[in-house]
């Protein structure tokens, strides 16, 4: 059987608005969070990504106040990352409804975390979030890198070789950003998500970079990803949630309508 391939609009949120930036810097505010949610619940996506951009910069947890008035409103599953850090952060996440948590930071500074949170909640509550770069190969880095703190902080660590541990620690599901082409429009790093997919099982969303509908397709078919996360082509309404799942269908990709 075809796997069913989602469509995931994401809330990037600050200040308890959704904004959207270039490469993780240049915020613009794009819309309310709750307003946003309503509106993709009617659409049609089949899940929602709520991220709180500042929080791992700014030392805090998650803003629940502004989490739990989209979690009531919201009718599809429901991930929220940014700032989680304990096993009591997701316990508060969960308790107010959100269905899966988004780890990233944390997860670097201590994958025992990832072990530990898999264990406690079940792999399946658990989306291991892993932002990557791609250096020139005459830096001695390694040519994708994974990044923290909002791509401010370089790991040096190998991309593939992480999601792969990622995967042996219990992760359920990884969302793959490149901050090289976050928000740029001009596809998503193809090299990058499909390196990431066919090294692990596990479903991988692909993240950072829509801007037409082709991009969402070749992110399935070339990069191999069981999902596409996309904001601004969703939030400035360039390309509907039902646009997107018509483009695929009629490419031959299973989705649900």
């Amino acid at each position: 059987m075809k796997e069913i391939i989602r469509i995931i609009p994401c809330l990037d949120v600050k200040n308890g608005r959704v904004v959207k930036g270039i490469k993780f810097e240049n915020l613009r505010d794009a819309r309310d969070p709750v307003e946003a949610a309503e509106a993709y619940c009617r659409e049609g996506a089949d899940e929602l990504a709520f991220l709180d951009i500042t929080a791992t910069i700014e030392n805090r947890g998650t803003r629940l106040e502004w989490v739990k008035k989209v979690a009531e409103k919201v009718i599809i599953p429901f991930i929220v990352g940014g700032g989680i850090a304990s096993t009591e952060d997701i316990k508060a996440l969960l308790d107010l409804g959100v269905d899966k948590v988004s780890i990233n930071t944390a997860a670097v500074r201590n994958p025992d975390f990832i072990r530990k949170t898999a264990r406690e909640f079940g792999q399946d509550k658990l989306v291991v979030a892993i932002d990557g770069r791609k250096n020139p190969a005459e830096s001695k880095l390694p040519r994708l890198e994974v990044v923290v703190k909002s791509g401010m902080e370089p790991t040096g660590m190998e991309l593939v070789n992480w999601a792969k541990r990622v995967e042996e620690l219990g992760a359920g599901e990884i969302l793959l950003t490149s901050k090289d082409t976050d928000g740029t429009k001009k596809g998503y790093d193809l090299e990058m998500t499909r390196s990431v997919a066919e090294a692990v099982s596990i479903p991988v969303i692909a993240s950072g970079g829509a801007g037409k509908l082709e991009h969402l397709y070749e992110a399935v078919t070339i990069g191999k990803a069981s999902a596409v996360l996309a904001a601004s082509i969703f939030h400035f309404k360039e390309i509907s949630i039902p646009q997107a799942k018509r483009y695929l269908k009629e490419r031959g990709i299973a989705v649900k309508t």
